[in-house]
């Protein structure tokens, strides 16, 4: 995991264990049971990292044998998905976080502007209480985390954190411009995005490769 020489909002992980489980993520034969349980898998090898620098206390506790003081977060996590597509990474941060709370924003790309249109929010009301992981497996021309970001600043949320599999660079320059102060964590950080604003060579469509719907 290191900070992004040219971009330095953004990390990538370069952990053999991830890059072999996105390589069979972005093969077309790989079928769409498969690809829940990798996107399950990378994102709960990605979240040790993100949350790295969550904030915790001091306490003491008793084991059976004698007293410890040990650490706790001390802070209220919460996990957002962009929906749909982010359920499937969401499922696999939760799994190491069962604690965390858990947002949801919905959001679809018009497909001819390739500008983002909100169909959901629904987001705790404290928002500002901890951390705020944000979840969206592909970060394309950036438009949809742009506005999800803006939409949770809006909502109280003063940390907040991106996690997504595959990013373009006009993707992370856009977040960059629009939301300096924040963080991106990438599996991989691709080469551009096409004419239809797909990054290249990506995995194709998040959702559609999650769910079977393609």
């Amino acid at each position: 995991m290191a900070t992004h020489p040219k971009h330095p909002n953004l990390i990538v992980f370069d952990h053999p264990l991830i890059q072999h489980k996105l390589t069979h993520l972005r093969d077309r034969e790989t079928g769409f049971r498969a690809c829940r349980a990798l996107m399950f898998q990378i994102a709960g090898l990605m979240v040790y990292e993100v949350t790295r620098t969550f904030p915790s206390e001091r306490v003491t506790i008793q084991t059976p044998i004698e007293p410890f003081e040990g650490r706790r977060i001390n802070a209220k996590i919460t996990v957002v998905p962009v929906l749909r597509a982010g359920l499937g990474m969401a499922e696999g941060v939760l799994d190491a976080m069962p604690e965390a709370r858990v947002g949801h924003i919905g959001l679809f790309r018009d497909e001819e502007t390739l500008n983002p249109i909100q169909y959901l929010s629904r987001l705790p009301k404290d928002l500002d209480a901890g951390p705020v992981i944000l979840v969206d497996p592909m970060l394309a021309t950036g438009g949809s985390a742009s506005k999800a970001i803006a939409m949770l600043k809006a909502a109280g949320a003063t940390d907040i954190r991106m996690l997504c599999l595959v990013a373009s660079p006009e993707g992370v320059q856009r977040l960059a411009h629009d939301h300096p102060e924040l963080t991106i964590y990438a599996a991989a950080l691709d080469r551009a995005l096409n004419e239809h604003g797909y990054i290249m060579p990506g995995l194709g469509d998040a959702g559609d490769r999650l769910y079977g719907t393609g």
